[in-house]
């Protein structure tokens, strides 16, 4: 299945991660799981604010112990490209949030993405559908279960 140019870089906001480690969240923690073993082969890329936003609510929640937490972030900083936030995303994501665009962290979390050329973020949390910074918003998971189509095609499947 070919992807479009247009998507062929994306990243993956906290939640997918937390979701694919709380059993307790059922479907969408096959759906998230799904996600995070199909997207290393992929030109996924993870920012450090979420890869340190997964470590804070897992243990914060009681889903993972801290060495748990800390083991599986390592493992995803191997497998995947990352990106930090520089000067200009902090900038770009404080005039976002003054314009009330987004929160500040959702406007670092894309400004980061766009940094790193991404080009869609899938997420729960932003708004789906819609465009921050050049960024696409894609929530993966269909309503009636499962992956939406946009999200299988993405991943290949």
């Amino acid at each position: 299945m070919v992807r479009s140019v247009a998507e062929s870089r994306f990243t993956l906001d906290t939640n997918l991660l937390v979701y694919s480690a709380d059993r307790d969240e059922g479907e969408k923690n096959q759906v998230a799981a799904q996600i995070l073993l199909r997207a290393p082969s992929l030109d996924c890329w993870l920012t450090l604010q979420s890869l340190s936003e997964f470590y804070a609510a897992t243990t914060r929640k009681g889903i993972m112990q801290p060495v748990e937490a800390a083991a599986q972030v390592s493992d995803w900083l191997i497998l995947f490209p990352t990106a930090s936030a520089s000067a200009d995303a902090v900038r770009t994501a404080l005039a976002d949030a003054v314009a009330g665009r987004a929160s500040y962290w959702d406007a670092l979390l894309v400004a980061t993405a766009a940094e790193a050329g991404c080009t869609l973020i899938l997420s729960e949390d932003l708004a789906d559908g819609s465009r921050l910074g050049g960024v696409a918003i894609h929530n993966p998971f269909d309503p009636a279960g499962g992956l939406t189509p946009r999200a299988s095609r993405l991943l290949s499947l």
